[in-house]
């Protein structure tokens, strides 16, 4: 049984309109494929895929057109069936570019012959994994198949935690797939325990979906539990969602695996399923698009359409927008153009106005929230003063890589001083001398 208990720290953001209201109760819009698709070989942890195709060449759809490299390496495949039409760069959400593939649509969706089904057995379906594509489409985008691989780890994972929290402000599409795909989110799930060897696993989810709770409990039986948890971000970062289903501490600097755990999100539990029932490779995802469009939204893409044509979908961006978020409005990134492409790992877009600017900063006041809200027992105050000092060294003693970058200082700080970017400023240096 589940050890149901909250992680020290956390905040309740406020959502500016209607937030999540406003797209959660929206049933996943199945989108029809674009003209023309743009798919980058790197939207995955690890070595960007190696593209394997030509222009003038005709791909089926779920053809492979990016090889892994590497273990830790995710393929690419053909979203839409059709011509390569240009071999080229794209931009990411991070500021980088990377090789692109374009594919000129011939809306025929002819599937590729190797898109078959996998064998229910550990190694196969963490062959599915591998040879489908299959990443952390939560965010993290850390390739599946690693994950389920635990032949060499030591001790072995006993146990799987499924995060289907969605504790950011404004994203609902983890929720709908819940509701609506449930029972293909629970079969991913022992799909995920087999090759993992895990023996137990739970789901956490906020008590704020307790739609979505119900349907996944209405397909766990006696195979997993579902838990409600109490509605606190960052509910959903694996430490604290492994501290509040088990009880057991992630060290800091360690991953899952030392508390003998192995993390999924449902959105990936449903392309594992996928991936070992069909062959299907993950060509496509649900994404949120909220706050400040014409019409909030949950939209079923292919993976390569252009932001703008998503944007559009949803009624386009409203005059008072400002910033233009990737992700979750408290862990995204702000982007300055809407030039970009849906990846593995696009989760959502927000689009806000002027409460997504920053604010002029004041004197800290020593209040010490700061404290007070980080789940990682850490003092941002304290590291934000030696950053801005320049004594990085200093900020990395004071546990500045122990810092997961939720925000929750920056947002409950009075002072509105960016605590946050001041940690990642430290982080970045103390990589850089690596």
């Amino acid at each position: 049984m589940a050890v149901t208990q909250t992680f020290k720290g956390g905040i309740h953001p406020r959502e500016v309109g209607n937030g999540k209201s406003a797209s959660q109760s929206q049933t996943i819009v199945n989108v029809t494929s674009p003209a023309r698709v743009t798919i980058p070989m790197s939207m995955h942890v690890g070595a960007p895929a190696k593209c394997c195709v030509k222009v003038g060449q005709n791909v089926s759809l779920g053809q492979l057109i990016g090889e892994a490299q590497g273990f830790i390496s995710a393929p690419v495949h053909a979203s839409v069936s059709g011509k390569v039409i240009a071999l080229t760069t794209a931009p990411l959400a991070s500021g980088k570019t990377c090789p692109a593939v374009v594919i000129e649509n011939d809306f025929l969706d002819t599937w590729d012959e190797n898109c078959k089904p996998y064998p229910e057995t550990p190694e196969g379906i963490v062959e599915a994994a591998k040879n489908c594509g299959v990443v952390g489409i939560g965010g993290a985008a850390f390739p599946t198949h690693v994950k389920l691989n635990t032949t060499s780890l030591d001790p072995k994972p006993d146990t799987l935690v499924v995060n289907g929290s969605e504790c950011e402000p404004y994203l609902t599409s983890d929720h709908r797939i819940m509701v609506e795909c449930a029972a293909e989110v629970a079969d991913g799930i022992r799909l995920a325990m087999k090759a993992s060897g895990c023996t137990s696993a739970y789901v956490g989810i906020e008590d704020n979906k307790m739609d979505a709770v119900e349907a996944l409990k209405a397909q766990a039986g006696s195979d997993f539990e579902v838990v409600a948890l109490p509605a606190k971000y960052p509910q959903g970062f694996e430490k604290m969602l492994i501290y509040a289903l088990t009880g057991r501490r992630v060290p800091n600097g360690a991953l899952p695996s030392a508390a003998k755990c192995v993390t999924m999100n449902v959105g990936t539990c449903l392309a594992l399923s996928q991936a070992v029932r069909s062959g299907r490779p993950l060509i496509d995802r649900v994404v949120t698009v909220n706050g400040r469009v014409g019409n909030p939204g949950n939209f079923r893409v292919r993976i390569g359409m252009p932001l703008m044509d998503l944007l559009d979908l949803a009624g386009g961006v409203n005059k008072e927008t400002r910033k233009l978020i990737i992700g979750g409005a408290m862990m995204g990134t702000a982007v300055p153009k809407a030039n970009l492409y849906v990846t593995k790992n696009f989760g959502g877009v927000v689009a806000l106005a002027d409460e997504g600017l920053s604010p002029k900063e004041t004197a800290c006041i020593r209040c010490g929230r700061c404290l007070r809200a980080c789940p990682m027992r850490l003092m941002p105050t304290t590291i934000d003063a030696y950053v801005r000092r320049a004594d990085y060294d200093g900020a990395i003693a004071a546990g500045a890589l122990n810092c997961m970058e939720c925000g929750s200082c920056t947002y409950v700080c009075p002072a509105k001083r960016e605590l946050t970017q001041s940690i990642r400023m430290a982080k970045l240096v103390a990589r850089s001398k690596k």
